[in-house]
Formats: C-alpha cells, structure tokens, sequence
C-alpha cells in the first residue's frame, strides 16, 4: 500500500480485496503483481517522490511505475548505446534527448494521467507510469490481493487497472470506522500487442523490430 506520507485520519476505514485477471483462452492470470488498485475521488494530495526507471538491456526496468503527482523520475541508462526516452501522453508529455552510459536524465510529473513511455530509437521499448492525484494506491499482490489502509470515509471510486485489460471500476462507500471488502475482474482475453510511433509519429525503421 502506499500512502505517501499522510497522517491517517481520525475517522477512518480499510479497503481490501482481490483482483482476477482473465487472459485469452479464459485463463486465469497467476502473478496479478502488475496489477493496479487505486481510489478516485479521495481530496488528499499526496507527497511527490522519486523513483528510477533505469535502461538496460534494450528494456526499461520496471516496465511499471506508480507515483503520485509531482514525483520524480530518474532514467539512467545502463546501455552502451544511445536511448532516448520521450511521452506524448497529454500534459506529461516529455522529451529527454539521446544519452548512454553512465548518463541519466529525470522528468517530474506534474498532472494525474497514465503516461505511456518510449525509447525513439529502439520500439521494442515501452514502459508505464501511473500518475495518481491521492495517496490512495497499491500494486496488488502477486495472488490478487490488495488493501489500502487508514481511508477517510466517503463515497469513491474504486478502479483496478492492468496494461492488458484497461481499467475497470466499482463504487464503494467506507465507513468512519471498520473494513469493506471489494473483489474486482479484469479481462485481457481481447488484448492485441499494437506498435507505436516515434515521438514525431512517424514510423521506426525496418532495422528494430518489435
């Protein structure tokens, strides 16, 4: 669970779970670790921090990453070959030119979103960072399972989200005091791998493949 910082609330109650992921064939995933959970509608801003997203290997390491609004990120690249790393993913939108070994530039984030990101030389490369504008997030355990802690009471949206299923959502009420349970199912039996286009939308050359 990640609650960045903030003092639990007087009055507050816990939220847990389990997510299901449904993958082609009606096959139930068994590592849900990429999974997602997360509370829309929660009045707290969270506090930024700062993570790192290293290159290496032709591949960004983690491919996933969940920070809250103002954080920042760190891009070193452990390559011995240029990468470089840009988003057009609306006002997240970034460009960090070409560097290699040892170099390392970083991006604050400063608007809520999903930020798709990529390398302009190199379209094997895609991650995903996850910009959230509370304090209320978790990555759900490798079985499913999630909680988040110490909620102030309100009525909320409770959303689970997945790079191959989207995202999926269910209202919820928590109490002042006490704990709600809320099981949520993605489904990625549909999902389709689809390139992407350099950052000036043209297509890469025929020397990379995905």
């Amino acid at each position: 669970m990640a609650l960045c910082g903030l003092a639990t609330p007087a009055l507050a109650g816990n939220l847990s779970g389990r997510v299901e992921l449904v993958q082609k064939g009606g096959r139930r995933a068994t590592d849900l670790s990429d999974v997602v959970v997360y509370l829309d509608g929660v009045k707290a801003r969270p506090r930024a921090t700062r993570a790192t997203m290293a290159m290496k290997g032709k591949a960004f390491l983690p491919r996933l990453a969940v920070v809250p609004v103002g954080s920042t990120i760190e891009f070193p690249n452990q390559d011995p070959i240029f990468h470089n790393v840009f988003s057009v993913s609306g006002e997240n939108r970034f460009d960090l030119d070409l560097y290699k070994r040892p170099k390392s530039a970083s991006w604050t984030f400063p608007a809520p979103g999903l930020v798709r990101v990529y390398c302009n030389i190199h379209p094997q490369m895609s991650a995903v960072v996850l910009v959230r504008d509370n304090a209320y997030f978790t990555r759900a355990a490798a079985d499913g399972a999630f909680a988040l802690e110490g909620v102030p009471p309100g009525r909320y949206t409770l959303k689970a989200w997945h790079e191959r299923a989207g995202e999926v959502s269910q209202a919820v009420t928590v109490p002042p005091e006490g704990d709600v349970r809320m099981d949520l199912l993605l489904d990625a039996s549909s999902y389709k791998r689809a390139g992407h286009k350099r950052k000036d939308g043209s297509d890469y050359g025929p020397g990379e493949k995905y």
